[in-house]
């Protein structure tokens, strides 16, 4: 994948995966709160980095999809369509938990298990698996 719109979306599934890598970690912490010692990488940083790739990956997935091969992006669209609405719901819990005064382990390990969540990064693997094997 070399042309932006790939590259991008790669950052961004980069982001998402990593964070949510970050999140089992942080789910088995047992930590009360987000603030105070023992904080290192905070989990507010992941998260919001999650934020920001989720905004709009519908749309970098199109692009990335119709620069490897517009005539197939088209047959892409259902599965793009579902990824956006996964996304956008992914999105929600993750800024549900962001607006908390307090990130316990607790509640990561809940949205850990969020099942828009779940579904995004099974959405993400099946993109970019598609997506090499295009080009």
């Amino acid at each position: 994948m070399s042309d932006s719109n790939t590259t991008e979306l790669s950052r961004r599934i980069d982001d998402i995966e990593s964070g949510y890598e970050f999140l089992l970690a942080y789910a088995a912490q047992g930590r009360r709160t987000d603030k105070g010692a023992g904080a290192n990488q905070s989990v507010r940083e992941f998260l919001q980095k999650m934020d920001t790739a989720l905004s709009d990956l519908g749309k970098v997935c199109l692009a990335a999809a119709k620069a490897r091969d517009g005539a197939k992006a088209r047959q892409y669209q259902a599965f793009l369509d579902a990824l956006d609405d996964d996304a956008s719901k992914a999105q929600g819990v993750i800024r549900l938990v962001l607006s908390c005064p307090d990130i316990s382990s607790q509640l990561i390990d809940n949205m850990n298990t969020n099942v828009h969540l779940r579904a995004l990064l099974t959405d993400l693997f099946v993109i970019d698996d598609a997506l090499k094997k295009a080009g």
